[in-house]
């Protein structure tokens, strides 16, 4: 029998956007479900039909990443026909499979591939990976600077969040034949550190509503992220293919979020369609860049009169906030921020202390029992 065909094809979806994903002729056992499969989506899109100079050659570097991956399945496969998987899994490069799986993941795992990387040096085989080298690569997370920084120290929730992604990566190589034992097992995990969600007050908003900013594109994305909960990068990357028309009416935009890689339909209001301007092609924030909410957003916060420490990223906790206040049930807000877990987007509810003091109101011991009294002496008297 000859060993399995693995082809790169693609799908296209109604948002324009093109899935790319492995078809395994004949099939072959998927090693994380245990079934029969033709198919691996990697999570990798690209654009059906690039327009500019930039978006081409961001649809060639998704292209290569997807062939790189393609041929690791191949050689994989070739590797187990051969009864060569053994010896050659053990000895494979864990650095360049954890790349590998980084590229059809989000910005956490590029996180996390880059400071294991610099922690053994960009050399470790599967061979070498132990409990004992993950506990170090654990104490190292928790005392590392940040790899921008010779200064500042990375966050406890984000080492956290950097060995949880690591964990993953182990899981992975665990079930793939590339680990013979689950170190997973024998680890411990970095607990989160509760912090403070900052976010807009409605005054507060409508007082960013009604100051000028330098850059105008800065405030029409920031005032648009407050009142559709999106995130910096789904924004930078927003282009008027993903703003359609709403079956129950208005608009809706269509994406799939960076950070999740989930598709999306979330409707949006009059005025956030507003913010975008006139439709056009291409970006819908067009000069928006990542750098420039770096330096002036903080300026423009304090010429509205805001003094709390605000990031970009708190329009999306100012969303949901403001969502829950004015009475959205929370399993419709958890659907509009794009969580897959209730459980996250109950943080938002308590935050709002409207709603913990109407709560505190609600059981009333002392009028009813006032009310009671009254009746009583009313009855006496007759």
């Amino acid at each position: 029998m000859g060993s399995t065909k693995v082809t790169l094809r693609k799908r296209e979806y109604p948002s324009g956007k093109v899935s790319l994903y492995l078809d395994f002729y004949p099939a072959i056992k998927n090693p994380r479900t245990g079934e029969e499969s033709r198919r691996e989506y990697l999570g990798i899109y690209i654009m059906k039909s690039p327009r500019t100079a930039q978006e081409r050659r961001i649809n060639a570097t998704k292209l290569k990443q997807a062939e790189a991956i393609r041929a690791q399945r191949e050689l994989s496969l070739i590797n187990e026909q051969y009864g060569f998987i053994d010896k050659s899994k053990a000895k494979m490069d864990a650095v360049e499979y954890f790349y590998s799986l980084m590229l059809t993941k989000g910005p956490k795992w590029l996180g996390a591939y880059d400071h294991f990387n610099k922690f053994v040096h960009g050399k470790c085989a599967f061979k070498d990976l132990n409990v004992e080298l993950c506990n170090g690569f654990r104490e190292y997370l928790l005392t590392a600077k940040r790899l921008n920084s010779k200064k500042l120290q990375i966050s406890q929730n984000s080492a956290s969040g950097y060995w949880s992604t690591f964990r993953a990566f182990l899981a992975s190589a665990y079930k793939e034949g590339y680990l013979k034992e689950n170190i997973n097992d024998n680890l411990d995990k970095i607990e989160l550190k509760e912090t403070r969600r900052e976010y807009l007050t409605m005054d507060e908003l409508r007082r960013l509503y009604n100051t000028p900013c330098e850059f105008p594109v800065l405030r029409e994305a920031s005032l648009f992220s407050c009142l559709t909960g999106l995130r910096i990068s789904d924004i930078l990357a927003l282009t008027w293919n993903d703003v359609r028309d709403f079956p129950d009416g208005g608009k809706c935009i269509r994406i799939c979020t960076e950070k999740t890689d989930t598709e999306a339909t979330i409707p949006i209001s009059e005025e956030a369609l507003a913010l975008c301007g006139p439709p056009s092609s291409g970006l819908v924030f067009k000069g928006l860049s990542r750098n420039m909410v770096n330096t002036y957003l903080n300026p423009w916060l304090k010429q509205a009169g805001i003094t709390k420490y605000i990031t970009f990223h708190c329009f999306r906790h100012t969303y949901a906030t403001q969502l829950i206040a004015g009475g959205a049930d929370i399993y419709t807000v958890s659907k509009m921020l794009t969580h897959k877990n209730v459980s996250t987007t109950q943080i938002y509810a308590d935050l709002i202390d409207k709603k913990k003091r109407e709560a505190a109101e609600v059981i009333k011991i002392k009028e009813v029992t006032s009310t009671k009294t009254e009746e009583k002496k009313e009855s006496d008297g007759k």
